[in-house]
């Protein structure tokens, strides 16, 4: 049975069972929220997005917009633990994509969050986020003019 979601930043969504993705053990700071839905923005001539809404399911308020790291020029290679596999439910890296959280600083500057990309399987529909110890990355993505 498909859910309804009225979220303050993009209206009323309809989420079918199947494009629920679960992150066990939630995201920093927001560790209760672990069911997600993942949708992009509509784009002008049918141009592929630059971003898409991590919208939460266990609160309407929630929502992060996450990006493709290559959109700034970084790519990862992740040694995940035993653990982070299991959570995953990853047999196969091919099932997997990292995207990174994108935040606006307080001068409006939108900046990608390197430090703590999310792994997703997209066969399982669930999600990890990655925390690196030590990663010394600032990237922000200027407007065109």
């Amino acid at each position: 049975m498909n859910m309804n979601i009225d979220s303050p930043h993009s209206g009323s969504i309809e989420v079918a069972p199947d494009r629920v993705i679960e992150f066990p053990h939630g995201l920093a700071g927001f560790e209760h929220f672990r069911r997600f839905s993942l949708f992009h923005p509509e784009t002008e001539d049918d141009a592929p997005p630059r971003y898409f809404i991590l919208q939460s399911l266990d609160d309407e308020a929630i929502a992060f917009n996450i990006a493709d790291p290559a959109l700034f020029g970084f790519s990862y290679e992740i040694d995940l633990r035993d653990d982070e596999s299991a959570a995953l439910d990853l047999a196969d890296p091919a099932e997997a994509a990292v995207v990174v959280i994108l935040v606006k600083d307080a001068t409006g500057e939108l900046r990608a969050n390197l430090k703590a990309p999310l792994v997703i399987n997209l066969r399982a529909r669930r999600g990890i986020q990655h925390v690196f110890a030590r990663l010394n990355y600032q990237v922000t993505l200027k407007e065109p003019e």
